[in-house]
Parts: structure tokens; C-alpha cells; sequence
């Protein structure tokens, strides 16, 4: 009987063993929509193409930064989605809000149409500087009735220290790039 109950006991904890050391599940975090200033006059329909990440970026995990040769990574904050298609999600809602009389789709949605301009994408940075502002360094490439390429440059400090607040500059910077798409698109 004795050994009985031991047993009982010791599968008991052999059971729970695995639990006690399992880690806890990741915190997942997504880039937020921001609204900014509409254009009336942009080409009638405009593809966001596949956009082309840092392959350090290329992870579930945020990167908070990439400074002195080493990845700083958040290891329980990770994305809720891959970041390019993160990207190319917000970037569709940002431009349509800000191009209204354009219709915006991504490359690799389920509507196509022949478009009237097409936008490309390298984000090359995208993490934290030594001052804590994010940096989101992008190559853009317009095509359409002439081809223009930039290379542009953003910097947004965090309104409040820890992920959230890293999260929310990084959704800032994003909606500086569609604003910088958008008066490319339609100043041509």
C-alpha cells in the first residue's frame, strides 16, 4: 500500500515537472495604424509590391537594436506576424487612408489589377540607435509612368520607455514612410 501512494505521488510529479519549466508564452505585439494628411490627385490604382527585409529583421523576436556589431533581442516580445507581411498590411491601410481616390493593394493579396503605379521596398534598418530613437532606413522605388527611387531616412524616439513604447515609435516611423510615399505618388 505504502509503495502505492508513493508511486501515485512520484507520477504525480513527474507529471508536473514539464509545466514548472516551461517558459512562459511570448507577448505579441503588432505595428498600429497611424492616419495622416490625404492627398486628392494620386494614380488610380497602386500595387504595393512584396517588401524586401534586413535578413536580421527576419525573425518572431523584436529587434531593439543593431548597434556595436550585435542583435539586441527582445526574446519574450515577439511579433505577432512576420514582419513583411506586417508591413505591407499597415503600409496598404495607411496609403489608402492618406490616397482616398486610389485604389491600394498588395502584390500578394487576392485582388489584382493592372496597376498605375507600383511601390518597392528595402527597409534596411529598422531597430533602435545609441540615443533609443528607432531608425527605419527604407529604399523606395516608384514605378509607374516615369521610375523614381529615394533612399529615406526616419527617426522617432519612444513616448515611454520598454516595448510598448519601442513598438509605438516604430508604428510612427511607418507612418512616416506612407506619408513620404504618398507626396512622392502623387508629386509625379
Amino acid at each position: 500500500m505504502r509503495m502505492q501512494i508513493g508511486r501515485r505521488r512520484m507520477v504525480w510529479l513527474l507529471a508536473a515537472l514539464p509545466a514548472s519549466c516551461a517558459s512562459p508564452n511570448p507577448t505579441l505585439y503588432t505595428l498600429a495604424v497611424v492616419p495622416g494628411a490625404t492627398h486628392p490627385v494620386a494614380p488610380a490604382h497602386i500595387e504595393l509590391r512584396q517588401i524586401a527585409l534586413a535578413r536580421y529583421l527576419e525573425r518572431s523576436q523584436i529587434v531593439r537594436s543593431s548597434e556595436d556589431f550585435r542583435l539586441d533581442v527582445l526574446g519574450n516580445d515577439w511579433w505577432g506576424e512576420p514582419v513583411d507581411a506586417m508591413l505591407g498590411r499597415v503600409l496598404v491601410q495607411e496609403l489608402s487612408q492618406r490616397l482616398p481616390s486610389s485604389a491600394v493593394f498588395a502584390e500578394n493579396g487576392a485582388i489584382t489589377a493592372t496597376p498605375d503605379a507600383s511601390v518597392e521596398l528595402n527597409i534596411q534598418r529598422f531597430d533602435e540607435d545609441h540615443s533609443g530613437a528607432v531608425v527605419l532606413l527604407a529604399q523606395v522605388g516608384l514605378t509607374g509612368r516615369a521610375t523614381t527611387t529615394r533612399t529615406l531616412r526616419f527617426s522617432v524616439p519612444p513616448p515611454s520607455p520598454g516595448t510598448p513604447g519601442l513598438v509605438s515609435a516604430m508604428s510612427t516611423a511607418v507612418g512616416q514612410l506612407a506619408d513620404a510615399i504618398a507626396a512622392l505618388l502623387t508629386s509625379r
